[in-house]
C-alpha cells in the first residue's frame, strides 16, 4: 500500500483524534448536542487541518527551528479567520451555535500536533493525506456523538424527528455530561473492536 494511503488511513480508525488520541475534547464534549453541530465543528476542523498542512509543508525547510510554532499558529490563525468569517457570512445560526469553540480551533491539539509531528516533517502529498485522514476521522467521530446524543436527547437525528412528539429527551444527553458518558462508551467499544480484529490482522 502507498505510504500516502497508509498516512490517510491511520487517522480514520487506528489514530483517530478523538476516539484514540483523545485530543480536542473541548469540541467533541461542548458541542456535539446535535449531529450538524458535530458535522460543522468537523469540517472546519478538516478544512483548516489541510489548508494549514499543505502551507507548513511547503514552507517546512525556509521556517527557522526556534519559531516553527508561533509560524504554526499564525498559519493555523488565518485559515480559522477564514473559516469563522465563512460560517459567519453564510451559516450565521452555525456560527453563533459553535461560539468561542470556533476560534479556539487556533489551539486545537489536532492541528497543532499534526503540524509539529507531521506537515513540518514529511512532503505535500503525504501530509495532504494526514491531514484529510485525521480530519475525516475527527469529523466521523463528532458526527456519530452528536447523532447518538440527538436522537436519545431529542429523538431526532440530523433534525428529523425519529421517536415521535410522545418521547420527553434524555436531559442528561442534551448537556455536557451526555457527551462523556457517550465518548466512554464510544471509546470502550472501539476498544473491543480493535481487541477482537487484532488477532486477524495479526496473522
Amino acid at each position: 500500500m502507498p505510504q500516502p494511503i497508509k498516512d490517510f488511513m491511520k487517522g480514520l480508525w487506528k489514530q483517530n483524534p478523538a476516539l484514540r488520541l483523545i485530543l480536542g475534547m473541548c469540541p467533541t464534549l461542548a458541542v456535539t448536542n446535535m449531529a450538524v453541530n458535530g458535522l460543522a465543528m468537523g469540517l472546519a476542523t478538516l478544512f483548516v487541518l489541510v489548508a494549514s498542512g499543505i502551507i507548513i509543508s511547503l514552507v517546512r525547510n525556509l521556517i527557522p527551528s526556534k519559531v516553527r510554532i508561533p509560524c504554526y499558529i499564525v498559519v493555523i490563525a488565518s485559515f480559522v479567520t477564514v473559516a469563522d468569517y465563512f460560517l459567519a457570512a453564510f451559516f450565521s445560526d452555525m456560527h453563533k451555535v459553535l461560539g468561542i469553540y470556533l476560534p479556539l480551533v487556533v489551539v486545537n491539539c489536532i492541528i497543532l500536533g499534526r503540524m509539529e509531528a507531521f506537515a513540518s516533517k514529511n512532503p505535500l502529498l503525504n501530509s495532504i493525506a494526514d491531514a484529510f485522514g485525521m480530519g475525516i476521522g475527527f469529523t466521523w467521530a463528532l458526527v456519530l456523538l452528536g447523532s447518538v446524543r440527538e436522537f436519545f436527547g431529542f429523538g431526532t437525528v440530523f433534525g428529523l424527528t425519529l421517536l415521535g412528539s410522545w418521547y420527553p429527551g434524555m436531559l442528561v444527553m442534551k448537556l455536557p455530561t451526555g457527551a462523556f458518558i457517550t465518548l466512554g462508551l464510544m471509546i470502550a467499544l472501539m476498544n473491543i473492536i480493535n481487541e477482537r480484529i487484532k488477532p486477524s490482522g495479526a496473522q
